[in-house]
């Protein structure tokens, strides 16, 4: 005899493996609805988050008008940070103080406890001068007259606010673009519990793609 061995094959009633088939066309229904009903569940889930992305963390704002000039123009995007601390020279969304239905958009210029003033068209902070390259020459505070009425050439905190520093919990903003910015000179301080957020990142127009200085 040979010792030949021969693999053992088993074969399927054709009874089962049509009732398989049958299982498998009900599974694949069953499947279907079932990503239907996650693919909805997915987009809710989506929703929800960016809705509380740009509740609490980020959120689009637009710029109107000149006042940030030459740093921000009339019709920029930004992406505004929720989420953040704010710094000296950071620029920061708040409602406007004499007009609720407004956001202003300004840089942040004095912190709690700063000593400011403006003199012969520089800045000082704490009797230091200070640079302000972001200016770019578009912010002389010379001309003799603005274009909100008015003009504050040279100022202290003490001259505006009947204080020498700045309160705690409360920030002194300029726009960029002095001679054109309601701003910390004609409103007064902007309280912390207020701002909205900052901004660093501009997404429109797609030439000025980016951070912002």
């Amino acid at each position: 005899m040979s010792d030949q061995q021969y693999e053992e094959i088993e074969f399927e009633p054709r009874k089962n493996k049509y009732s398989k088939s049958k299982k498998k066309k009900t599974e694949k229904k069953r499947t279907f609805f079932q990503e239907l009903v996650s693919t909805i569940l997915y987009i809710i889930v989506l929703t929800g988050i960016f809705y509380l992305i740009q509740m609490f963390l980020y959120a689009p704002v637009s710029v109107e008008g000149e006042s940030m000039a030459p740093t921000l123009e009339d019709g920029d995007k930004l992406l505004l940070n929720k989420f953040s601390d704010y710094d000296r020279f950071d620029i920061i969304v708040f409602p406007a103080p004499d007009d609720p239905d407004k956001q202003y958009i300004k840089r942040v210029i004095g912190l709690p406890g700063d000593k400011i003033r403006y003199s012969d068209e520089t800045l000082y902070i704490n009797d230091n001068e200070v640079d302000e390259p972001f200016l770019d020459g578009g912010a002389d505070l010379s001309s003799s007259e603005d274009a909100i009425g008015g003009t504050i050439n040279e100022f202290s905190l003490e001259s505006l606010q009947g204080v020498e520093t700045v309160p705690k919990d409360q920030y002194f903003v300029m726009g960029d673009n002095r001679n054109n910015s309601r701003d910390s000179r004609y409103f007064g301080f902007v309280s912390r519990d207020t701002i909205t957020g900052k901004t660093t990142y501009r997404f429109f127009p797609f030439n000025h793609f980016g951070s912002i200085d």
